[in-house]
């Protein structure tokens, strides 16, 4: 019975966390690193990563780590390539790792860094370009584990490191997510989920960059080097709460249902809902609609309000071994400027 309670403890302590780290609208735009609230997992996102309730796997360490603890096998790599914002060359690129250990506990890894392409160095002086080129890092990786109670309650958390940097100036920072989900219904085909994200340090750069020579005050005709002090910055925490229903018309053929509520600190909340069709686990297609609450007009609108779309395809690498799969994802977002994002994933279940 204690085993069964502790997963909706942890649920209740999530809301609480939330309430202690929610901003309000006075806020909106003041954090940073939003390069976490990036999906660069090709499943979830051509559901709009409204999968909060039956997301699994690997790909769960971006949305609810909990579906980590129900990986397909003992191992799943994941290896995720995102053109984002078709138009800006920018791109991601992610790498997840799942280790089962024991019957029921997973341990995860995910990295993902940023490519923004080569920038031209511009100065006052040579506003075209001065010939040099930089290109800034941004990278985080996270650890991860989840357990599964009772083959019902499966509960996760990660730990994650959050880098961004250039030569000579750069910013660290620490985030914790938490989730939680619950199985039900007589084929388990029920699934509710509730996660918190990026949760964590407020993050400051400093470095040589911030340093500038000016000329001494008051008497003398020598320079001084000052330091200058950057104003610090939280992560973009939020609340996710999902939930959705498969219809099971036979042994083959899926209908899945989700719907999500997004509750950001530091922009507006947000929901959605989608569908996905399964044809004996080997072929999937998805869809779905995610809509920003309490938008005055387009220029306050996110970037992503509107509609998403996906396909997926697993191959099985061995007639024994039903578990042992390839799987390949495609999904693209829909975006209010420029042309939308692509992403492109491949999966390795042994």
């Amino acid at each position: 019975m204690k085993q069964f309670l502790r997963p909706f403890f942890i649920i209740g302590l999530l809301l609480l966390l939330n309430n202690a780290f929610a901003g309000n609208p006075d806020r909106q735009g003041e954090a940073g690193a939003y390069e976490l609230l990036m999906n660069p997992w090709a499943r979830s996102a051509g559901l709009h990563t409204l999968t909060t309730a039956n997301i699994m796997g690997v790909e769960a360490l971006q949305l609810n780590v909990a579906g980590l603890a129900r990986i397909a096998g003992k191992t799943e790599v994941l290896m995720g390539h995102s053109l984002y914002l078709q138009g800006t060359d920018i791109r991601t690129n992610a790498f997840g790792l799942g280790q089962r250990v024991g019957q029921n506990g997973v341990f995860g890894l995910s990295i993902m860094a940023l490519d923004f392409g080569d920038i031209r160095v511009t100065t006052a002086d040579q506003p075209e370009g001065t010939g040099a080129t930089f290109s800034p890092s941004f990278f985080n990786i996270g650890f991860s584990y989840a357990n599964t109670f009772e083959n019902k309650v499966s509960v996760g958390i990660t730990l994650r490191g959050v880098s961004q940097s250039i030569a000579d100036v750069s910013a660290f920072g620490f985030a914790i997510d938490a989730g939680v989900q619950y199985v039900t219904g007589e084929q388990d085909n029920f699934k509710f989920g509730i996660s918190l994200r990026n949760v964590g340090s407020r993050m400051t750069y400093g470095g040589e960059g911030l340093s500038l020579q000016a000329p001494r005050p008051g008497r003398g005709n020598y320079e001084l080097t000052y330091d200058q002090r950057a104003a610090s910055f939280e992560l973009p925490s939020m609340l996710n709460i999902g939930l959705s229903y498969d219809f099971l018309f036979d042994d083959k053929n899926r209908l899945t249902a989700v719907g999500n509520f997004t509750a950001n600190s530091f922009s507006r909340d947000e929901i959605g809902v989608g569908l996905e069709y399964g044809l004996s686990e080997l072929f999937m297609l998805r869809a779905a609609y995610r809509y920003e609450l309490d938008v005055q007009n387009d220029i306050e609108a996110s970037i992503y309000s509107g509609l998403s779309a996906g396909a997926s395809v697993e191959m099985p690498l061995s007639r024994d071994k039903k578990n042992t799969r390839l799987g390949i994802d495609y999904a693209y977002r829909q975006t209010r400027i420029w042309n939308g994002t692509h992403n492109l994933s491949v999966r390795i279940s042994i």
